[in-house]
């Protein structure tokens, strides 16, 4: 798999660490409400992020062209969910490369989830995340991965795409950029503003989104119907 390193910035979890937090208070809001042509990409998708997160999407969704729209897949996570999405992928990569020693496997899932027990809290979890699909009217995905599949499209700034794969994609990335974000570049899909990786990425040291906490009630049902798509959930690292 090849990727154009010179794009973006690598994110290790050493320097997310060395980011200095002090959490604004910001509260986290309703997206729905605050940017209704945002669609919501799954049932189980807690739609909260961050007030000024939900601005920027709101910007970023009226910037693309008639047709397009954005649709949230993940925004705002609980520490459990966070929690259980990396046991999950260790899992299922020891279920394909069981010698990998415990170094190699902590580095091969933190570049897909960031773990729970380091300074840095995760993106998600401070509702400064937001991961986003490229969707026309009827909430499908404009292909923006062809001929690659899983997390072999997952390099924001990859080669071999097809020609209409590499114009959707770069019109998501741009689009999202243009309205303050910053992306991940191992992964097309996830962007933030304010946490501790939009800091390294953009070269700051300091960020100001923390861990965010969200009365219960407001997600229990969201968090159900996670756990139920949980159990149906193919090992991510399978070809087949």
């Amino acid at each position: 798999m090849k990727w154009d390193r010179s794009k973006g910035r690598p994110e290790p979890i050493a320097a997310l660490n060395r980011v200095v937090e002090k959490d604004n208070g910001e509260p986290l809001v309703d997206i729905r409400k605050v940017a209704p042509k945002v669609k919501i990409f799954r049932e189980a998708t807690i739609p909260y992020v961050r007030e000024s997160v939900a601005a920027k999407m709101k910007r970023a969704a009226t910037e693309l062209p008639r047709g397009y729209f954005l649709s949230l897949t993940e925004g705002w996570r609980p520490l459990e969910r966070q929690r259980l999405i990396y046991e999950f992928m260790t899992r299922s990569l020891l279920e394909i490369k069981p010698q990998l020693d415990r170094a190699t496997l902590r580095r091969t899932i933190n570049r897909w989830v960031a773990p729970v027990d380091q300074k840095a809290p995760p993106g998600h979890c401070t509702g400064a995340a937001v991961d986003v699909y490229l969707v026309d009217k009827d909430n499908e995905p404009y292909d923006v991965t062809s001929p690659f599949t899983r997390f072999g499209s997952g390099p924001t700034y990859l080669f071999g795409l097809t020609e209409t794969a590499q114009k959707n994609r770069m019109l998501l990335v741009e689009t999202m950029l243009a309205a303050g974000f910053s992306n991940c570049r191992d992964e097309w899909w996830h962007y933030s503003y304010g946490d501790a990786g939009w800091a390294v990425r953009t070269g700051r040291k300091r960020c100001f989104y923390g861990l965010a906490e969200l009365p219960e009630e407001l997600y229990r049902e969201q968090q159900r119907l996670w756990v139920i798509e949980r159990r149906k959930r193919k090992n991510p690292f399978r070809d087949d």
